[in-house]
């Protein structure tokens, strides 16, 4: 059987302060994808962090979506 689908979501923009989460302009945020897994979100998390490393106030985050749309899940 394979393993259960666990979704999480990859988005990320500029921020209006380095030290914070809040997005500069909601309208600019990127939607990288949905993946079934961590690793999978995680690879892709990576990939838009070190693109975008010389730009100090961007920053890409990972939303554990199963555990929103089923709080008492395990994963």
């Amino acid at each position: 059987m394979p393993d259960k689908q666990l979704l999480h979501i990859v988005i990320g923009g500029e921020l209006k302060d380095v030290a914070g989460t809040e997005f500069r302009d909601l309208d600019q945020v990127e939607f990288v994808g949905a993946y079934p897994s961590y690793d999978a979100a995680h690879k892709a998390w990576k990939a838009k962090a070190q693109a975008t490393v010389d730009n100090a106030h961007a920053r890409y985050f990972i939303i554990h979506a199963h555990k929103l749309l089923d709080p008492s899940s395990e994963g």
